[in-house]
């Protein structure tokens, strides 16, 4: 990695682990030890949001340079050429999340029973930054987290989709970011660094219901750009058939700031709107939604049920 950028990121409280890795503690699992307040995904589908390992193991590679991303994008990556060992790999990550963590263990607002089980993670969020699928041995490190008794969430933009019809093992649940409704959009919002980037994500959507795993789409919305459009969006929801559906606003922060305003952050109130006609053109159903989040969950009553049952 390249002496600058593990620098930048540092300062800005990433931990490098290995040659393309880093971890950060995300800010609901802060939340959750000072104020008692879980993400999300702890109320969408019952993760500890506490124990949760945000990280990525590929902070410096992405097939993408979205608007809308607020990560750091002055990388040229777009392949990952030596692989960090994957053992290893998760190890370094836990060993960063718990320096990370330290500082909260004499703060009077954290819970001590909390902040000792937020020392052993058993969820892994790969996500962060870059683009995951891009690391060779993203199945091998699934793996080792899951001997670990770890669930895994993967998030990925879709375009590598050979990597995800191979992936053995999957991750508990696979995210796919559907951040346009057409290929016009999707040029011009999400910006592709490899050749036929819209048709890779269709073929992602085209694979989807054929993997073994709880599948989310995930729609990032942003005033101005992608909001509407429901009959598009619905057909290529359609296409990809997945379990759920999470129409989510764009944050106004970090690095996006330098390319969007203020008034491209969708309010609670305009995701619930979208959510509420894409969910008529879908015949889904508003399961959940989290307004400091700005996001919704659509689905079916039964498939949601089965989160209960399976606590994850």
């Amino acid at each position: 990695m390249n002496e600058r950028l593990r620098e930048m990121l540092e300062r800005q409280h990433y931990r490098i682990v290995g040659q393309h890795g880093a971890v950060k503690l995300c800010h609901w699992l802060k939340k959750k030890l000072t104020e008692g307040k879980p993400c999300y995904k702890e109320l969408f589908y019952g993760i500890q949001s506490h124990r949760c390992l945000q990280m990525t193991p590929t902070v410096d590679a992405c097939t993408q340079s979205c608007l809308f991303c607020w990560r750091f994008q002055g990388f040229t990556k777009t392949a990952i050429e030596d692989p960090d060992d994957p053992v290893r790999l998760l190890d370094d990550s836990i060993i960063a999340q718990r320096k990370l963590l330290s500082g909260y263990g004499g703060d009077p607002r954290v819970d001590r029973e909390m902040y000792e089980e937020a020392l052993q993670p058993n969820q892994v969020a790969i996500s962060l930054a870059g683009e995951p699928t891009l690391y060779p041995l993203l199945g091998e490190f699934i793996e080792e987290a899951r001997k670990r008794g770890m669930t895994t969430f993967l998030v990925t933009n879709g375009t590598m989709p050979e990597v995800l019809e191979n992936l053995d093992p999957l991750p508990t649940q696979l995210y796919v970011t559907v951040a346009a409704p057409n290929e016009e959009i999707y040029r011009k919002l999400l910006i592709p660094r490899i050749e036929r980037g819209w048709e890779r994500l269709r073929k992602t959507l085209e694979i989807l219901p054929s993997l073994d795993t709880r599948t989310i789409i995930r729609h990032t919305l942003v005033e101005g750009w992608n909001i509407g459009w429901e009959k598009e969006y619905a057909a290529l929801d359609r296409l990809g058939d997945p379990d759920f559906v999470e129409p989510k606003a764009y944050v106004y922060v970090g690095y996006s700031r330098t390319r969007m305003t203020w008034d491209n952050m969708p309010s609670h109130d305009r995701v619930q709107e979208f959510s509420a006609k894409l969910a008529e053109e879908m015949g889904l159903e508003v399961l959940r939604e989290h307004r400091p989040s700005r996001v919704v969950l659509l689905g079916d009553r039964e498939k949601e049920k089965m989160i209960k049952i399976s606590g994850i």
